[in-house]
């Protein structure tokens, strides 16, 4: 495989200068282009002449120059490779050599990885595995060291990560930050492990993102003061502007279970445009094959009317700046050539450039990306004994909270129902679209069993599971019946991990994910097939929803407001509390 991503020498500084003087000729020189500048919002006329790894010169001023290579390239749009603020790569479900094979192509030449689902699951190795699983590809994958593992004390991780624990991952050279600290209620409230992980990253040079949906006021104040300096959570105008006026780095989110671009990209003004970035945060492999990663949100937001060189700017410049990336998101002398060749009508990548050297060429990655599975990483999916006493909903003799699903968005409501009732339990009644939602722990930590009622699901029979669940990843289960919840549990479980649509003791579709029990170790194409078969094994049982194995993963998440589950019960993430199934039950304490 090529090795990108080796450090900068200062033979090669020499050689830029030298080839941008006249002295010397190019590598490549990039002709019948204009060049979107991120500096000032201008398209202008080209060449792009490039020495080696570095891009030497821009413009009429290097009109004529020499070079080995001469492209002719016909009215191409030369943007900055693009830059992805925050994503999380094990929401793709593929490991990140195939991620790299589906985004290059498209123009994305760097990402910023919180690997908090693999942290979650195995703990500091997570760390040591990503940057092994990213190294030399044509694909510069920076990370931010995960603040949330376990997201609160409300649930079962793998791991516990403190503020000791991140110290040696902070000081890596390609960890760029702390990862978003998602426990913002602990944040507000002062909580000192919070404090200080966030005060830790400073220390070090490194920024801090944010994750404070809903937040304002003095909370909001409170969570900035920590020192956070981002959030992607942003769903409405008010809440991100806000936000803004504090001096946060809004990133406009434009993933797969959210996306928020439309609704935000009316603040995205002159006056404030380079306090912005896009980012994917979770998107799914339907999107990634269907759209592609940021590029999609550069695109998107040009067809919403923000013209190109700004939403060019949000996804390069922008990102870059904003996380300390020296040399990169710009198409200028000196500047990395990472860069892309888009059809100015489309603005889908054509060529492709990584370091100077031609990656991809319409649609297609012309370089290898083998990189090995690390063995750390397998087998991690170690369920309690299970019965159907496990699973019993004792009748509080009056209504019950339950999860109510808000679809294309994270966030839930907390409904109140009247439950239907079967000797003494709470029991699943499919004709009013209430199931029974239960979440295992699966880490080998306590076993522990939380159940609760889900609506908006539209299951009519059988049972969903999954080990994606966000973000402690136990095994989250969504059924009719305690059989088929049981068995759909088990059929996880026997592959390591993955999703599975079961019906009557019988598995009718699965996908292994044995990666940390959250990735496929099989091509992206694959993956898609199989995840088309279990979404329509799930319609055949009743399922309405679009992405319900994504919609489930997310049911877990205690950080995420109204109401979720975890193995420890039922979450109310705005107090940060436990709460009773019966609807007047009151809080109970978190620990």
């Amino acid at each position: 495989m090529a090795d990108f991503g080796t450090p900068l020498q200062p033979d090669e500084v020499r050689r830029a200068v030298a080839v941008a003087a006249g002295r010397e000729p190019g590598t490549v020189l990039l002709r019948g282009v204009r060049v979107v500048n991120v500096f000032t919002g201008e398209i202008l006329p080209g060449p792009v002449l490039l020495a080696g790894r570095l891009i030497a010169g821009v413009g009429e001023a290097v009109e004529g120059a020499e070079a080995r290579e001469v492209l002719d390239l016909g009215g191409g749009l030369v943007v900055p490779g693009f830059v992805d603020a925050h994503v999380h790569l094990e929401s793709s479900l593929v490991e990140p050599r195939e991620y790299a094979r589906a985004v290059v192509p498209r123009g994305v030449t760097a990402v910023v990885w919180d690997p908090h689902e693999w942290a979650n699951v195995v703990g500091a190795v997570a760390f040591e595995a990503a940057l092994a699983a990213t190294r030399g590809l044509p694909l510069d994958v920076y990370l931010t060291a995960s603040s949330c593992v376990p997201a609160s004390p409300l649930e079962t991780a793998g791991a516990e990560l403190g503020p000791d624990d991140l110290d040696p991952v902070l000081a890596g050279a390609r960890v760029v930050g702390l990862a978003e600290l998602m426990n913002f209620p602990g944040t507000v409230a002062g909580n000192p492990p919070e404090l200080e992980k966030a005060w830790r990253a400073e220390r070090t040079g490194k920024v801090v993102d944010g994750h404070a949906p809903l937040l304002g006021g003095r909370g909001l104040q409170a969570y900035v003061a920590a020192g956070v300096g981002s959030d992607h959570e942003s769903v409405a105008v008010e809440e991100a502007r806000a936000k803004l006026r504090l001096g946060m780095m809004v990133f406009i989110r434009e993933g797969s279970a959210a996306r928020n671009l439309a609704d935000l990209l009316p603040l995205v003004t002159p006056a404030v445009r380079s306090r912005f970035c896009f980012v994917t945060d979770d998107r799914h492999p339907h999107d990634l094959v269907r759209e592609g990663g940021v590029d999609h949100a550069v695109r998107r937001a040009v067809s919403l009317g923000l013209d190109v060189a700004a939403a060019v700017q949000l996804a390069t410049l922008n990102p870059s700046r904003y996380f300390g990336l020296r040399r990169k998101g710009a198409v200028a002398p000196g500047y990395w050539a990472d860069l892309a060749v888009l059809d100015p009508e489309t603005l889908q990548a054509r060529l492709v450039f990584k370091e100077g050297r031609l990656v991809a060429r319409d649609g297609h990655l012309l370089v290898d990306v083998s990189v090995p599975t690390d063995p750390r990483l397998l087998n991690t999916v170690r369920l309690p004994a299970l019965g159907p006493e496990r699973l019993r909903l004792p009748d509080p003799g009056g209504p019950v909270r339950a999860i109510g699903l808000v679809p294309g968005q994270i966030v839930t409501r907390s409904l109140v129902v009247q439950p239907a009732v079967r000797g003494g339990e709470v029991v699943a009644d499919p004709e009013r679209d209430l199931v029974k939602l239960v979440v295992i722990e699966r880490h080998g930590r306590g076993g522990g069993v939380g159940v609760g009622l889900l609506q908006g699901l539209g299951l009519q029979r059988g049972a969903l599971a999954s080990t994606v669940a966000h973000d402690a990843h136990n095994v989250i289960v969504a059924g009719t019946s305690d059989d088929d919840i049981l068995a759909a549990a088990r059929a996880v479980a026997e592959t390591g991990g993955g999703f599975a649509a079961v019906l009557g003791g019988r598995v009718l579709s699965r996908l292994a994910l044995p990666v940390a029990g959250l990735m496929s170790q099989r091509p992206l194409p694959e993956v898609v097939e199989e995840l088309d078969r279990l979404e329509a094994a799930a319609r055949s049982l009743g399922v309405t929803i679009a992405s319900p194995f994504m919609a489930l993963s997310f049911l877990a998440l205690s950080v995420i407001p109204e109401l979720k589950l975890t193995d420890r019960g039922l979450v109310d993430p705005g107090s940060g509390r436990l709460v009773g199934l019966a609807a007047s039950a009151s809080l109970s304490p978190s620990r």
